[in-house]
C-alpha cells in the first residue's frame, strides 16, 4: 500500500497583522507595528500550496481561526455587545485586543504533534493539539485547532485526537515545530525525534538566559505516551540554549528533517554526536539508513540562519530519492546562505535542488515555509478517509483565491483592529470558508 507525506498548509487569516507579540522571535519583534497586507499574505501562501500540488506532492489546507477572539476578551472582563467588547478593549487595553486579533494560527507547524499509524500502539494516526502556553496570543488557539483537526480527520477508525496538555509552564508544548519523524518509507515504522528547550523538573539540563525555552522535555514525553510510541522509536534531544538566546525560538528555525535525512546547523543541539548515534541506531533497527547534513558555522552563522530562515524550509523527498528544499526569498538575499545553497546543490549530495518562494508577509512576522505547514504521513486508506474538502485541487485553489480576493483587506494597521466591522467581515468570510472546505460548524460564532 502506498503512503504519503501530506503537507497541510495554514491559510492566512483576514486579521494578519504585525503586533510584535512573540518575544524571542526576532522577525516578529523587529517588524512590530508595521502595516500588513492580509490579502497578499493569504495569496502568497496559496501560491506555495498550488506549486507543491503541481510538483506532484500531496497538499492540503488548514483553516484559520476566528479573530478577533471576542470570547477570550470576555474572559478577561470586557462585557457588552461584541462591538462594545472590542471598543472597550481598544480603549482600555490595546495590547489585549492586538493579541485577540493575532493570525498566528497560520503557522500550523505549531498546531499539533502528529504520529502516523505505523508508529502508534493502536495503529491509528494520533494528533495532540499544542497548548502553546508560552505566549497568550497563541494559548487561545487550541480549542478551535482541535475542532478543525477533528473535522478534517473525523474517521475514528483511522484517527485519534488528544486534547492539549495542561496549560502550565511545566508542559509547554509547541507542536510539530519541535518534532520530526525519520523513516525509510512513510508507511513503515520510523523514529520520532522530539527536541526540547528545557526540562521543567530536572535542573541538570541548562536553560537559555535571555529568551524563553518554549518546549519542555516533559511535554514531549507526555505526547509520546499519549500516542502510544515505543521507547525504541523515540529520540529526545535538547536544543542548544545559546541559539535560543539568538532568536531560535523553535527547533524548526535551526534544523529540518524528512525521510532518512536531517539537515541541521552545527550549533543546533547539545550532545550532538550522541543524538546522531542514537538516531542512526534506532532507525537502523527498523530498516532505515539515517543520514545527516551539517551546515558549519563557518559557512552560515546562527544570525544568518535566523535572518534568512534557511532551516525553516521544507525538505521534501522525491520519488527518485533526491531531496528538494523549499526556501523563502530571504535565503537568496543573504549572500552567505545563497552561496552555501549553491555549493550544496551542486555537490551531488542528498539535497539536489532549491526552489525559492516569496513569503514576505509571513516572514516579516517570523514564519517561513516550514512554519506554514503541518506534515501528516498517511497510507492510501487513511488519505481516502480524510475530509476531501481540505485536499488541494485546482478547483479548490481557484475557489480559495476568489474567496480571499472577495473578503480580505489589502492593508491592516493596529488602529484597524479596533473597528468592529472587521469582526463581521471575518465571520462572514469564515462562514463561507467552512462551506468551501466542508468543515461544518467549527467556529465559536457558528456553535454558540
Amino acid at each position: 500500500m502506498k503512503s504519503y507525506e501530506v503537507n497541510f498548509d495554514g491559510l492566512v487569516g483576514p486579521t494578519h497583522n504585525y503586533g510584535g507579540l512573540s518575544y524571542g522571535n526576532v522577525a516578529s519583534q523587529s517588524n512590530s507595528q508595521q502595516s500588513s497586507n492580509p490579502k497578499e499574505a493569504a495569496l502568497q501562501g496559496l501560491a506555495k500550496m498550488k506549486a507543491l500540488m503541481e510538483m506532484g506532492f500531496q497538499q492540503g489546507v488548514l483553516a484559520p481561526q476566528e479573530r478577533p477572539d471576542v470570547a477570550a476578551l470576555r474572559r478577561l472582563g470586557f462585557s457588552g455587545t461584541d462591538a462594545q467588547v472590542i471598543e472597550r478593549a481598544a480603549k482600555e487595553a490595546m495590547p489585549l485586543l492586538v493579541a485577540s486579533c493575532s493570525a498566528s494560527s497560520m503557522w500550523v507547524a505549531n498546531a499539533a504533534t502528529v504520529s502516523p499509524s505505523a508508529d502508534t500502539a493502536d495503529g491509528r494516526v494520533h494528533f495532540t493539539a499544542a497548548n502553546l502556553n508560552c505566549k497568550y496570543h497563541r494559548s487561545i488557539e487550541h480549542p478551535t485547532t482541535s475542532r478543525v483537526l477533528g473535522a478534517m480527520f473525523a474517521n475514528q477508525q483511522h484517527f485519534a485526537h488528544h486534547a492539549a496538555l495542561p496549560a502550565v509552564a511545566q508542559f509547554g508544548d509547541e507542536g510539530a515545530a519541535n518534532h520530526t519523524r525519520f523513516c525509510r518509507e512513510y508507511g513503515e515504522a520510523g523514529v520520532e525525534f522530539f527536541v526540547f528547550g528545557r526540562s521543567a523538573f530536572d535542573n541538570r539540563f541548562p536553560a537559555p538566559q535571555k529568551y524563553p525555552a518554549r518546549q519542555t522535555l516533559e511535554a514531549s514525553q507526555a505526547v509520546a505516551r499519549l500516542h502510544g510510541l515505543r521507547d525504541e522509536g523515540v529520540v529526545y534531544a535538547q536544543q542548544n540554549p545559546n541559539v535560543i538566546d539568538q532568536g531560535v525560538f523553535h527547533n524548526d528555525v535551526i534544523a529540518v528533517g524528512n525521510g532518512e535525512v536531517l539537515f541541521y546547523h552545527e550549533d543546533a543541539f547539545l550532545e550532538t554526536d550522541q543524538m546522531l548515534a542514537e538516531l542512526q541506531s534506532k532507525l537502523a533497527k527498523v530498516g532505515g539508513n539515517f543520514q545527516s547534513v551539517c551546515v558549519p558555522r563557518s559557512a552560515v552563522t546562527v544570525d544568518d540562519a535566523v535572518r534568512s530562515y534557511l532551516f525553516n524550509s521544507q525538505l521534501l523527498s522525491r520519488p527518485d530519492g533526491s531531496m528538494l528544499l523549499i526556501v523563502p526569498q530571504e535565503c537568496q538575499a543573504n549572500e552567505r546562505v545563497w552561496t552555501y545553497l549553491q555549493e550544496l546543490t551542486s555537490s551531488g549530495g542528498l539535497i539536489r535542488e532549491v526552489k525559492v518562494f516569496d513569503l514576505k508577509q509571513s516572514m516579516q512576522n517570523g514564519g517561513g515555509p516550514a512554519c506554514l505547514r503541518l506534515r501528516v504521513a498517511l497510507n492510501e486508506t487513511e488519505l481516502a478517509a480524510v475530509n476531501p474538502g481540505v485536499i488541494m485541487t485546482p478547483p479548490l485553489y481557484g475557489s480559495l483565491t476568489a474567496w480571499v480576493e472577495k473578503h480580505y483587506r489589502d492593508r491592516l494597521s493596529e488602529t484597524d483592529l479596533a473597528d468592529p466591522q472587521l469582526l463581521l467581515e471575518c465571520r462572514t468570510a469564515l462562514d463561507e470558508l467552512t462551506q468551501i472546505l466542508k468543515l461544518g460548524a467549527v467556529y465559536p460564532f457558528q456553535i454558540n
